[in-house]
């Protein structure tokens, strides 16, 4: 199970941000890499991972930086009891995957499994840890996301993400509770800009103001 929280910002605070995180001596900080991540949907509607029965996500992450390139295929899905508390609350599964076989891997999903994609999206993440906590600096092309998530295995989860929350001086009232594509579709409504199912840099985007 996965515990964490997230507040989204406006790109104009993301020095502030920067500042605050690396002000934080207790945590140590990892290289800003480069992710695309691919959503996919079950082939068989039956298992359609976006009915709110399911309400979850298919994803297949490729991670890069300077020094190494990842990927890793994980399964998140919000649980009734997600939001029953200031902490989300959320099933998560992850496989790591040999960078040497992205492709392979893509095409047995795209013509073996024959599973839809329904949208992908590109950013750049630092994060910042330590044996407690991952604090996560996620730059989306429509704004910025401070993610923080329990690393510990002995220690309650919950008063773990409160803890640094209030360390990083937030508001866990100010917590935003749904996903990233819940807010990059929030911001398309209010501000009436097309909405892609590719959410990349090079094309119009909304902004977090």
């Amino acid at each position: 199970m996965e515990y964490e929280v997230r507040f989204y910002y406006g790109m104009e605070e993301i020095e502030k941000i920067i500042q605050n995180l690396d002000g934080m001596t207790e945590l140590t900080k990892k290289l800003r890499t480069y992710e695309k991540t691919i959503q996919y949907n079950h082939s068989d509607k039956r298992f359609d991972f976006y009915d709110k029965e399911i309400d979850g996500r298919f994803r297949l992450r490729i991670s890069s930086n300077e020094k190494e390139t990842k990927c890793k295929l994980s399964w998140k899905r919000r649980l009734k009891s997600t939001t029953e508390t200031e902490v989300n609350k959320e099933e998560e599964k992850e496989v790591r995957i040999n960078p040497e076989d992205i492709d392979n891997f893509i095409f047995i999903i795209n013509n073996v499994m024959h599973f839809e994609v329904v949208e992908s999206y590109e950013r750049y993440r630092t994060v910042y840890e330590n044996e407690d906590i991952e604090v996560s600096l996620d730059e989306y092309p429509f704004g910025v996301c401070v993610e923080i998530e329990n690393k510990s295995l002995t220690k309650n989860p919950e008063e773990v993400v409160k803890t640094w929350v209030d360390k990083l001086g937030l508001n866990i009232n100010n917590a935003y509770r749904l996903s990233w594509d819940d807010k990059y579709l929030e911001l398309c409504n209010e501000q009436g800009i097309e909405r892609y199912n590719e959410v990349t840099f090079d094309k119009k985007m909304p902004i977090i103001k």
